[in-house]
């Protein structure tokens, strides 16, 4: 099954000029959602991973399928005032201004090793911002996971030596 055809493009969301890849549609189809967290999982599974972490909000919907194949737990990161329990914060620069992300302080051990999956890389920001916590936190980062990958806002410049994985790629 060629998991793009079940993602739907909407023009001009949310604002003229931009192709919105929904992955609602996907997410309903019961084979694409078993078939896009299998392929996302599978490079994984002789990592010895220890956490996945996803990132507010699509990155638990992927994360939390994935943590439980790989016998591991799931991290939530937040947007600012989510977390109940003392925080770890990392602000990182927009285009315009700022934005920030959280997780609990105790959510990462130094030397576990971590896997941050997300339904979408676009420019980086949040997998640098999500990857920059964990490792204040002594996690380790083995892997980024992606159901896609807008490859024309490169990405992947932002998060260079990490290790970047694609299920499909836009490249417009």
């Amino acid at each position: 099954m060629q998991l793009q055809n079940k993602i739907r493009e909407i023009q001009d969301f949310p604002q003229k000029g931009i192709n919105f890849k929904d992955i609602t549609t996907l997410l309903k189809d019961s084979n694409a959602l078993k078939q896009m967290i299998d392929d996302l999982c599978e490079p994984l599974k002789d990592q010895k991973i220890d956490l996945v972490v996803g990132p507010e909000s699509r990155g638990f919907i992927v994360g939390v399928p994935i943590a439980y194949l790989l016998n591991a737990g799931f991290v939530p990161v937040r947007k600012p005032g989510k977390l109940p329990a003392p925080i770890r914060k990392y602000e990182y620069e927009l285009e315009y201004g700022t934005d920030s992300l959280e997780i609990h302080e105790d959510a990462i051990t130094p030397g576990q090793r971590v896997v941050i999956v997300d339904d979408l890389l676009a420019t980086g920001g949040t997998m640098k911002a999500t990857a920059k916590l964990i490792e204040e936190l002594g996690g380790e980062v083995v892997s980024m996971q992606f159901l896609m990958e807008l490859t024309f806002l490169n990405g992947r410049d932002n998060l260079k030596g990490y290790h970047i994985k694609s299920l499909i790629s836009y490249d417009e």
